[in-house]
């Protein structure tokens, strides 16, 4: 016996399951949301900015006038007038009828995760890579690993993921035998860092992955929270064939109800009808109608409106605390859109080792490891504006900045403690990556 462990299933378990561990962001929640704390960590939406009496009234009826129907099963697609209000969602930002929108290729799913998941189940086999931005979203990583692919990161810098990174990769790929299922990529406003791929980029990035034959996810939670003029068209309104468009209505509406959703190549629909049939049998038909109903008989366009002024001075206010309050060699992107910051520390600093010592000042943020599937990004960190108000936001910034001067005091004294060694907040070097500042 060459070891002991607490769980007596260990040696059950599916392969797939040995890779399994626990999220960084979930395993924050239990001390960030202690109300001594601030938090900078997750990415929570400030649901405060909704109208919650007429929310609330308007719930209640679907369960006391329409609960015959709302409490019921329901088909495994989602109900067409949902499907056909997320294409009037989906028209805003350019993705319509015109470029081959329509409701019978939207399937409902129970968030944006679930959506994930879906496409993982359909497309990777153990060993397959997927391509993603480096740094990328923590769940898609989650959903990847279960999957047992294999995520290459792709750099970025203020502009977004570089095209030529992306060819790059893809010849090392092609060289090496290992066979690329798709790109995922957060276009717009992306977690966590923010920046959005710059039009001319957009254009590259889809030529490149055509020419490849490469699948594009595109996952676009952000999309219509825009701060500063109107967002980049999606990439599923600029090209059909190939790409997967994935949305949620949890950071415009409301995340409780875990409504999102695929709009898929025809071809795909049935396959991932199926899927889902199979995880869930039907996605809530409450969850669904409470949408249907909130879009129908509310004013959404200008609650989104409510929520782009409402993050826009948040997004503010943490620029301007981390402009006054950051200790020099600290850089941060300037998002346009979203919910998050990327912050870039001072060389030493490790992320991941300060985070106990933040905590205990009583301000909570999330490593950068927890965005690359190789661990990398102990130099970077990522900081939500959307939930705290301006003032917690700038004293929770006053709390991070005087942990990381005394960090950097400590190693002025002592020198290197572990860690902060090796890549920093890029993927694909091991000298500080470009500055997505």
């Amino acid at each position: 016996m060459t070891g002991t462990t607490l769980d007596d299933y260990t040696d059950r378990y599916a392969r797939r399951v040995r890779g399994m561990t626990a999220s960084e962001i979930r395993a924050l929640f239990a001390v960030a949301s202690r109300p001594e704390v601030i938090s900078l960590a997750g990415g929570m939406p400030y649901i405060a900015a909704l109208p919650l009496d007429a929310v609330g009234e308007m719930l209640g009826r679907l369960g006391s006038e329409h609960g015959v129907t709302t409490l019921q099963y329901g088909i495994g697609q989602g109900t067409l007038e949902l499907r056909e209000r997320i294409c009037e969602v989906m028209a805003l930002s350019g993705i319509d009828a015109a470029c081959g929108a329509s409701p019978e290729d939207v399937v409902v799913t129970v968030g944006g995760q679930q959506a994930l998941d879906l496409v993982a189940r359909l497309f990777l086999d153990p060993g397959d890579v997927v391509l993603a931005e480096g740094p990328t979203y923590v769940g898609a990583l989650g959903v990847f690993q279960a999957a047992q692919a294999q995520v290459v990161h792709i750099p970025m810098d203020a502009d977004g993921l570089i095209p030529e990174a992306l060819e790059a990769a893809l010849a090392d790929l092609a060289r090496a035998g290992r066979r690329v299922k798709f790109l995922y990529t957060i276009p717009t406003y992306q977690n966590p860092t923010g920046v959005t791929l710059s039009e001319e980029r957009r254009e590259r990035v889809l030529d490149i992955c055509e020419r490849a034959g490469l699948l594009v996810v595109e996952d676009d939670p952000y999309g219509q929270l825009g701060f500063e003029g109107e967002a980049p068209a999606p990439l599923r309104a600029r090209r059909r064939d190939g790409v997967f468009y994935l949305s949620t209505f949890s950071k415009t509406f409301a995340p409780g109800l875990r409504v999102g959703w695929i709009l898929a190549p025809h071809a795909v629909r049935d396959k991932l009808v199926i899927a889902s049939e199979a995880q869930i049998l039907c996605p809530s038909g409450y969850a669904q109608a409470a949408v249907s109903t909130y879009l129908g008989t509310m004013p959404w366009r200008q609650q989104l409106k409510v929520y782009r002024e409402v993050y826009r001075e948040r997004r503010d206010a943490m620029l301007d605390a981390l402009a006054d309050l950051m200790p020099e060699g600290t850089t941060w992107t300037k998002p346009a859109g979203g919910l998050f910051a990327w912050a870039t520390l001072p060389d030493g600093l490790d992320s991941k080792a300060m985070m106990p010592r933040a905590v205990a000042a009583r301000v909570a943020y999330v490593p950068g490891t927890g965005f690359y599937a190789d661990g990398t990004g102990t130099g970077a960190m990522r900081l939500n504006f959307s939930f705290p108000s301006p003032e917690r936001i700038r004293e929770g910034v006053r709390r991070l900045a005087g942990v990381m001067e005394q960090e950097i005091a400590m190693r002025r004294v002592f020198g290197a403690v572990g860690g902060a060694t090796g890549r920093r907040g890029q993927a694909g070097s091991d000298a500080p990556g470009p500055d997505l500042a």
